[in-house]
């Protein structure tokens, strides 16, 4: 091979590594594309906020590195108010592995996936969080008999008034069942990302459908175990992806 509403749109539903908001460290391999057409979204007590659609686009600049750039529709229907939609914060980053894996040995692959979040969304609208966010994480994977396993996190530089620089961690585990379908489970943890707030914690479980070698369906849904009514009801993530 995503609180006030700003908040919630740009943290609890954040898909880093679609399906699941856990990334891997390999990037697309160079000269390919991936493309998704996505819906993302999270509830929480009185209100449901997301992406729909949302528009991803993975490239292979050069051996090990991936340029990336989400252009998203965004959303906000609170409870009692009035459902509002328009373009959201613009997310551009790049994905560089410097460890390979040994795949006869234990070396797993290590990458990095700095990414900024640009603030293009109206933050009067509840769409956009007004700041230019910036995310520094290091990921690590590794496979072994249909087993494979990634996880790691990072730091959150997240500026505004009542915000306070947070950090994001969460470890997957998934299993390719045949050559179609691929299902997996992600556990993830955030310190408070304002400075009244608590940290949270929450699951996905999903997978990944291969109709070819072209066209895939990528899926998962989960909820919080930790400040759920806060942070996370019920969340989910919905794409069709082409590669090529």
């Amino acid at each position: 091979m995503a609180a006030t509403v700003p908040t919630l749109l740009l943290t609890e539903t954040a898909f880093a590594g679609p399906p699941f908001r856990t990334d891997d460290p390999e990037p697309v391999e160079y000269g390919h594309w991936e493309v998704y057409d996505f819906s993302a979204g999270t509830q929480v007590e009185g209100d449901t906020s997301g992406i729909l659609p949302g528009l991803e686009v993975n490239y292979g600049a050069a051996p090990n590195l991936q340029l990336h750039l989400i252009a998203p529709l965004a959303f906000d229907d609170p409870s009692g108010g009035s459902r509002k939609s328009g373009y959201g914060d613009t997310e551009l980053g790049a994905k560089y592995r410097f460890i390979e894996e040994d795949e006869e040995g234990w070396r797993p692959q290590v990458g990095i996936f700095p990414l900024v979040e640009i603030p293009t969304g109206s933050e009067r609208r509840g769409l956009g969080g007004g700041h230019t966010r910036v995310f520094l994480p290091i990921w690590v994977q590794k496979s072994f008999s249909g087993w494979t396993t990634y996880g790691g996190g990072g730091y959150w530089r997240n500026p505004g008034t009542g915000n306070k620089d947070f950090w994001f961690y969460g470890w997957l585990l998934q299993r390719k069942l045949s050559e179609q379908l691929t299902l997996g489970g992600e556990l993830f943890y955030q310190t408070a990302d304002t400075v009244d707030g608590k940290s949270s914690a929450g699951f996905n479980l999903g997978g990944i459908y291969d109709f070819s070698e072209n066209w895939h369906l990528l899926f998962s849904g989960g909820r919080g175990i930790k400040q759920v009514s806060a942070s996370n009801e019920f969340s989910y993530y919905l794409a069709f992806q082409w590669t090529k």
